[in-house]
């Protein structure tokens, strides 16, 4: 839809919606293209023009992202929010499954911790040819 010279009052253009959401220009263009932000309303000019609903969804794609939610799960999540009378168990299995994932990735990251911080203790400060750290990297089978 394109909207006269004389945008409505309400409306923003594009950097003004970037720096209310913190969501730089070219992630909104993207978030567009596939689909997670309507198309926004355009001047006769060809500018894009967003509302309140527009900076709101924006805003729940971006606190999504910060948590960690992937697009997908972000697409099924927005989905939802579309539909207020759907029950939420849809919302909460999704949640639950990112918990899992993040909690997989927790696991992984403390060993990997634990295994730097093994190899840190063991180097000598020696000459190459007796560092621990390079003979750890060399070896595949070492623990994580």
């Amino acid at each position: 839809m394109t909207l006269p010279s004389s945008a409505s009052p309400g409306l923003r253009p594009i950097g003004k919606l970037a720096a209310a959401t913190g969501v730089k220009v070219p992630t909104i263009r993207f978030y567009e293209e596939i689909g997670l932000l309507p198309a926004p309303l355009r001047t006769a000019s060809d500018r894009r023009m967003y509302d309140d609903a527009a900076e709101r969804r924006l805003s729940f794609i971006r606190h999504a992202r910060q948590l960690g939610f992937d697009l997908d799960s972000i697409r099924s999540l927005l989905d939802l929010s579309d539909h207020p009378d759907r029950p939420c168990a849809e919302a909460s299995t999704l949640a639950e499954r990112h918990l899992a994932d993040v909690t997989q990735k927790i696991a992984r990251l403390r060993a990997l911790q634990r295994e730097l911080s093994r190899m840190t203790a063991e180097c000598a400060g020696g000459r190459v040819s007796a560092c621990k750290v390079i003979e750890a990297l060399h070896d595949p089978s070492a623990p994580l």
